[in-house]
C-alpha cells in the first residue's frame, strides 16, 4: 500500500505543476480535468502524510523504549507508542476506504422520480411529503432543485413527480434512496383513527450527458398533446405537452409542466437519457454483483428499503437495521445520519468483499 500511496503523492505533485502551467490554465477543459484529479487525490495524499508522521513518531518512541528511562518518562513514552499504533491503524483503514474504486457517477447531478404506490390518495400525499423531504435536504446541502414533470391530485397529493437535483456529489449522497418507501400513519380522512400502510417508489438516476447515451432520432416516436392535471390553471389549452417513446427499450417519458413545447421536449429528452443510462448501469451492476449482494441492496425499485412509522415517531432502514426516533426532523430534510450510515455500510461491505476476493 505504501508504494501505491507514494506514486499517488508523486502524481499529485505532477498535477499541481500542470495547474500552474499557463497553457493548461488557458484550456478550460484541461484545467477542469486536472482540478477534478487534484480534488480526488488530495485527501489520499493528506492521509498518507499523516500516516508517515505517525509512523515516525512510533519509531522514535520504540527507540526510546529500548533505552534506560526514568519510570515516569517510560510511562509517557509507552503511552505515546500505544496511541501512535492506534493512530496508524485508524489512518490505514481511512486510506483503504479512500482507495476503494470510486463510483464514476458520484459527482453527477441526479434525476429523482417519485410515484405513489399502494394506498391511493394517502400514497399520493406521502409522495408529496417525500418530494418536500428531498427538496429540503437539497436546500440544506446547497443543491438546486427543479421540477421537470408533475402529476398532482385534487387533494394536494402527487401521483408522480420527476425533478432534478444539481450539486457537487448529489448522486453520491442520494443513490441509496432508490426503492420502496413505506408509510404507516392515520390519514386525515380516517374517522376511526386506524393506521393505514401505503407505499411510494423512488428512483434516483444519475443525470446522463449526451456523449454517454447516444439516442438515434429514428428510434423515437414524439407526440404532442394537451396538458392534463388537477384542473383550473394547471390545464393547458394548447398542445404543448410532449410524450417521447424510445422504441428499442419501450421507455416512455411524458412532460407537460411547461407552457413551451420546446422546453417540455428538452426536459423529456433529459429524463429519457437518464432512464436509458440507468438501465445500462443496472445491467453492468447485475454482472458485477452476480456473485454477491451488498447489504445496502441493489437499488431495485421493487425492494422495500425504509418504513416511516408516524404513530411511533420512527424511521427504520431495513437494509442496515437502523431505526431513528426523529421522524419529524427526517421529514424536514434531516437525512445525513441515515445517508452517512448507508455509505459507511456500503464501504465496509466493499472492503470485506475486497479482502475475500
Amino acid at each position: 500500500m505504501l508504494d501505491k500511496l507514494k506514486s499517488i503523492s508523486e502524481r499529485l505533485d505532477a498535477v499541481n505543476e500542470k495547474l500552474t502551467d499557463p497553457d493548461v490554465i488557458k484550456d478550460q477543459e484541461q484545467y477542469k480535468k486536472y482540478m477534478r484529479e487534484h480534488k480526488n487525490l488530495s485527501p489520499i495524499v493528506d492521509k498518507y502524510k499523516d500516516l508517515l508522521t505517525a509512523q515516525r513518531n512510533v519509531d522514535e518512541a520504540r527507540e526510546l523504549m529500548n533505552e534506560t528511562l526514568e519510570p515516569d518518562f517510560r510511562e509517557i513514552v509507552e503511552e505515546e507508542y500505544r496511541t501512535g499504533k492506534e493512530r496508524i491503524e485508524t489512518l490505514e483503514n481511512e486510506i483503504k476506504i479512500l482507495l476503494l474504486p470510486k463510483d464514476p457517477n458520484d459527482d453527477k447531478n441526479v434525476i429523482v422520480e417519485i410515484r405513489g404506490g399502494a394506498g391511493g390518495e394517502e400514497a399520493a400525499l406521502f409522495a408529496n411529503s417525500l418530494y418536500r423531504m428531498y427538496s429540503m435536504y437539497a436546500e440544506k446541502k446547497g443543491y438546486k432543485t427543479e421540477v421537470l414533470s408533475v402529476n398532482e391530485t385534487e387533494l394536494g397529493g402527487i401521483k408522480e413527480i420527476t425533478f432534478s437535483i444539481e450539486g457537487e456529489g448529489a448522486y453520491s449522497r442520494l443513490k441509496f434512496e432508490s426503492g420502496v418507501h413505506r408509510v404507516q400513519r392515520v390519514p386525515e380522512t380516517e374517522s376511526q383513527g386506524r393506521i393505514h400502510t401505503s407505499t411510494v417508489t423512488v428512483a434516483v438516476l444519475p443525470e446522463a450527458d449526451e456523449v454517454e447515451v447516444e439516442i438515434n432520432p429514428a428510434d423515437l416516436i414524439i407526440e404532442t398533446h394537451r396538458s392534463g392535471g388537477a384542473g383550473g390553471q394547471h390545464v393547458n389549452k394548447t398542445e404543448s405537452a410532449i410524450r417521447i417513446i424510445h422504441v428499442p427499450t419501450n421507455t416512455v417519458v411524458d412532460c407537460q409542466d411547461e407552457r413551451s413545447q420546446f422546453k417540455n421536449r428538452e426536459r423529456a429528452m433529459k429524463i429519457l437519457r437518464s432512464r436509458i443510462y440507468e438501465s445500462m448501469l443496472a445491467e453492468q451492476n447485475a454482472k458485477i454483483a452476480s456473485d454477491r449482494r451488498l447489504q445496502v441492496g441493489t437499488g431495485d425499485r421493487s425492494e422495500r428499503i425504509r418504513t416511516y412509522n408516524f404513530p411511533q415517531g420512527r424511521v427504520t432502514d431495513h437494509r442496515i437495521n437502523l431505526t431513528l426516533y426523529k421522524i419529524l426532523q427526517i421529514m424536514d430534510g434531516d437525512l445525513d445520519e441515515l445517508i452517512d450510515a448507508l455509505i459507511t455500510t456500503d464501504q465496509a461491505e466493499k472492503l470485506k468483499a475486497g479482502t475475500e476476493e
